[in-house]
């Protein structure tokens, strides 16, 4: 018997991030291995329909992939129910209106982060998808890397002891545009366009932190504009209006203290984009995206401050690679598997819209923070409260 297929409407696909990223490596890997697995043995397979805005591009696509099926009518595709997934790529100022219709035509939804421009829309949805009775799930792909899957297993392992403090750096240097061109996008400099470090990685950090090492309790930042003026794809020079540079400090429950450096204006001097180091009371890690290595308690060297002499001690040597003892594949994928799983009843998905509002609501916050000069406590988000359905909303998709 052939496997059940599942319908994916993946608006958004013919971008940088939905074709590379959720079309190739995810939706396409995934038909190209049979389906995904399920826990009684048995696959489930999906089809994509790809949604974009220019009909060329999407043909292109279409054709270099053999697939079927593409559309520039958002509208038709979620009303055909063989359809059961929409999926958005978008940016982040079109992606409440497409994900509200979503709703409406009773698909459950697969989105990137940020979920919405504001913390009160993202609750919005939140709250109309429950309502609806869909399933939702928003990307969470840094859970996904190899280096911190390793970090979760040092955690559950009790490696550390009791967790002191988190410390991250993440960034790397993107050309202004004049001389070389940039490696982002310039909306992403332009705070009217809903650019800015803190809206982008903000919503990575609070899930990070609250999966690995707890609930973020409140949040002290500074955004800074380092280059002031940039150059966008058509060489014409704009006003950068977005932060490019966050130094934060998070507290979490538990008494964790995380120090997090963000930035798009800082020279790479470590062996990864990404880096996290965590003390405890029984020993250290540092890992990146794919690497990973510690220092326990009972091999901790003892320095000793002495500045009148060089040091030559090789502190880097006093720490341990660990192996990497399980293959992992791109997080992507695997968490498109996860989401998958949870639409047809195999598993669950905890990663969803109420996550993508906690998101936002640390980056707005954090930008308060900034603004104001003040540590911002921060509450969990309300999703109780009765909802009152729009009148499209209780009829559409019954």
């Amino acid at each position: 018997m052939s496997n059940p297929t599942i319908g994916v409407i993946m608006n958004g696909a013919t971008g940088r991030m939905g074709y590379r990223q959720h079309l190739v490596r995810s939706i396409l890997a995934i038909r190209e291995q049979g389906g995904v697995l399920l826990s009684d043995g048995t696959r489930v397979q999906v089809e994509p329909l790809l949604v974009g805005r220019n009909e060329a591009t999407l043909r292109e696509i279409a054709e270099r992939h053999g697939l079927e099926h593409w559309t520039t009518d958002l509208d038709a595709a979620l009303a055909d129910d063989r359809w059961s997934i929409y999926s958005d790529f978008l940016v982040t100022k079109a992606r409440v209106p497409a994900i509200t219709k979503a709703i409406a035509a009773g698909k459950h939804i697969y989105t990137e982060k940020p979920t919405a421009e504001s913390y009160a829309d993202a609750v919005e949805i939140a709250r109309l998808a429950d309502a609806r009775g869909i399933k939702h799930g928003v990307v969470h792909d840094k859970l996904y890397l190899p280096g911190l899957r390793k970090l979760k297993r040092l955690i559950d392992s009790g490696f550390f002891g009791r967790i002191l403090s988190v410390r991250g750096e993440f960034g790397y240097w993107v050309f202004e545009g004049d001389w070389q061109d940039a490696q982002r996008p310039s909306w992403n400099y332009r705070k009217q366009d809903g650019g800015g470090i803190i809206v982008d990685m903000f919503p990575h950090w609070n899930y990070v932190l609250e999966n690995l090492f707890g609930r973020v309790e409140s949040v002290y930042a500074q955004a800074v504009t380092h280059i002031p003026a940039r150059v966008d794809e058509r060489g014409e020079g704009y006003d950068a209006t977005a932060d490019d540079a966050a130094y934060a400090v998070f507290q979490l429950e538990g008494g964790i203290t995380a120090q997090l450096n963000s930035s798009w204006a800082v020279r790479v001097d470590r062996p990864e984009l990404l880096e996290f180091q965590v003390d405890g009371t029984l020993g250290s890690a540092v890992v990146g995206l794919f690497g990973a290595k510690v220092q326990p308690r009972v091999a901790t060297p003892r320095p000793t401050w002495n500045p009148d002499l060089p040091d030559t001690h090789d502190y880097s040597g006093d720490w341990q690679e660990l192996p990497t003892n399980e293959v992992f594949e791109n997080g992507f994928k695997t968490q498109w598997e996860d989401f998958l799983r949870y639409v047809v009843g195999d598993g669950e998905h905890p990663y969803d819209f109420w996550a993508g509002a906690r998101g936002l609501q640390l980056a707005e916050e954090g930008l308060r923070s900034s603004e104001t000069g003040r540590r911002i406590d921060l509450t969990a988000p309300d999703s109780g409260s009765p909802v009152i359905l729009p009148h499209d909303l209780t009829t559409a998709g019954a």
